[in-house]
């Protein structure tokens, strides 16, 4: 039978019901009985699984429409019954970590989640549950403040993400304007950007001082759960995509400008990949839904049945419209082991990557549905981008279905290189986050002149033009994830470096490598990134020429 997300209605928590049911855990823990233990660990996981599945609905309803009072006043209530739950949830930890016989502990609930754990009971006290309702509400609000912007162009009106096909277009001008209309918005708004980003450099920083560490950069990391890398492992891997790729990038920016006789190449002819015109969606929304469900058909039946299920059970948001969050994502709902995805289409060729993306991270969710506890049913988000990224380059062979009639190789070469011109810009952005939270104290227009360097950096090929806003070192307010999720961003290309890994096995054997792909989905967060890379047969981005080794074989099908 097919779950419906019509029929999902998780119980609205209320502060003293979660109380309650979390005294009755620690009761069923003094018992001392094996049985009311067991019984302990399993109220504990429901209830966990019952608080997530409604502030997701509560999130997800928000990013759906960010202008409804209701969805507001529902997100507010997550916001505001996150830092006691997290409270409740650090006590559990913190009595069991205790517990003198760690053996024991590791046997009942796996050493992984144990060392998890350990990480998680440094990342909160109760003296700093205010600033974190306060950080969700300033993520929040920067969300609505780019959903609200309304743009003409071309005589349309459209928000950021209907500027995508502007963009894209094959007149240089149309491209040009189109960049103008999206910097004319945050260039309008940039005094409030910077006012929101400085709030939540303070907050976060002050967070860290209140739980005893030096800044913040030992803090996120902590939030992110990276148990088995750091900071310096980070740095070493930035230093070998600015070594590595970046050559590249600007080899192929540069075959690009001499093909289509440019003098220079602007910001705005980057989105340009294709000289004959990026390939587009094979059609609309309706059209792109079934044949997606043939591409997952012919992909086989770990793919096929899930697929026809989260369409017809209506686990799909993927139109674009007025009010509506930008971006992509895939959230969840623990309590019936369902993830849901949210995208909006734009008619360009983001409509097909974003799609398989986060599609990969619903699958790895389904797949790891079973696994027992909440703690593991998500990896640790740098081992999810290898599932979501992974099946972008795997449904490559059925690309024929997604895209306009003979275009699915054009679509391919555009795929690997818009990949590899992802990497410097991934590691600035992580680089930037690294530099703000060492020094939280920088003005505005340091924090503006820091991008604008690093930007230079990592892309010495960008080349603004007359875009002052960018140019000045703006461009870094429009990612979401600097604002809403920091330390995130290295994950992405992190991920990318294995999931590459995987599209070259699948040139020589491809039921290997989705055989691999599959494992390492059904594995969810059942062990650390580093864990989950060898297990699957795939080598970490950390090791000695893993990077290179991938860029050298992407520059010989490029042939470069």
């Amino acid at each position: 039978m097919t779950q419906h997300f019509s029929d999902l209605h998780p119980p609205r928590p209320e502060r003293a019901a979660l109380d309650a049911a979390y005294a009755q855990i620690r009761r069923d823990l003094d018992a001392g009985t094996a049985e009311a233990r067991a019984g302990a660990f399993a109220r504990w996981d429901r209830e966990r699984r019952l608080f997530e599945s409604w502030c997701s609905l509560a999130q997800l309803r928000f990013s759906q429409d960010t202008t409804s009072e209701t969805a507001k006043a529902d997100r507010d209530h997550a916001d505001r019954l996150a830092p006691e739950a997290t409270r409740l949830d650090v006590e559990i930890k913190r009595r069991l970590l205790a517990e003198p016989d760690r053996a024991r502990l590791e046997a009942e609930l796996g050493a992984h989640r144990v060392r998890l754990w350990e990480t998680d009971v440094t990342t909160f006290e109760p003296a700093i549950a205010p600033a974190l309702e306060e950080e969700a509400r300033l993520a929040a609000d920067y969300t609505a403040l780019l959903a609200s912007a309304r743009l003409k162009v071309g005589g349309e009106e459209v928000n950021l993400s209907g500027l995508a096909p502007f963009q894209e277009s094959l007149d240089r001008d149309t491209r040009h304007v189109a960049e103008q209309a999206r910097w004319s918005f945050f260039a309008g708004h940039g005094a409030r950007l910077d006012e929101l980003f400085d709030q939540l450099v303070h907050l976060r920083h002050g967070m860290a001082r209140t739980l005893g560490f030096d800044s913040y950069t030992t803090l996120g990391y902590r939030r992110m759960r990276r148990v088995d890398y750091g900071p310096g492992q980070v740095a070493a891997f930035r230093a070998q995509v600015l070594e590595h790729v970046v050559p590249l990038v600007g080899r192929l920016l540069e075959q690009r400008r001499a093909a289509q006789g440019w003098e220079r190449l602007q910001a705005w002819d980057e989105s340009l990949v294709d000289p004959l015109g990026n390939p587009r969606p094979a059609g609309g929304h309706d059209l792109l839904v079934e044949r997606a469900q043939t591409m997952f058909d012919r992909m086989g039946d770990g793919f096929s049945g899930f697929f026809r299920q989260m369409n017809e059970g209506g686990f799909l948001d993927l139109r674009n419209r007025p009010g509506k969050a930008g971006g992509g994502f895939c959230t969840s709902f623990p309590d019936v082991g369902w993830p849901f995805i949210f995208a909006n289409f734009n008619g360009t060729n983001h409509d097909i990557t974003v799609f398989t993306h986060e599609m990969g991270h619903a699958l790895q969710n389904w797949m790891s549905r079973d696994l027992g506890s909440i703690d593991v049913l998500w990896p640790t988000m740098e081992a999810a981008e290898i599932n979501s990224m992974g099946l972008e380059f795997l449904t490559w062979p059925h690309m024929d279905l997604m895209v306009e009639e003979g275009a699915a190789e054009r679509f391919r070469r555009m795929h690997l290189v818009t990949s590899l011109a992802f990497l410097p810009y991934g590691v600035c952005v992580d680089h930037f986050q690294h530099e703000i939270y060492a020094n939280p104290d920088m003005d505005p227009a340091a924090r503006h002149a820091l991008w604008q360097r690093l930007e230079r950096l990592y892309m010495p090929w960008r080349d603004w033009g007359d875009l002052d806003y960018p140019a000045k070192g703006g461009r870094w307010q429009a990612q979401l994830h600097i604002y809403r999720a920091p330390f995130y961003y290295i994950d992405y290309t992190l991920a990318l470096c294995v999931a590459m890994q995987l599209w070259l096995l699948s040139r020589t054997n491809p039921e290997l490598a989705t055989a691999r792909y599959l494992s390492l989905c059904a594995r969810g967060g059942s062990a650390a990134f580093s864990d989950l890379v060898n297990e699957a047969g795939l080598v970490s981005p950390f090791a000695e020429g893993a990077l290179a080794g991938v860029v050298q074989e992407a520059a010989a099908f490029l042939e470069l």
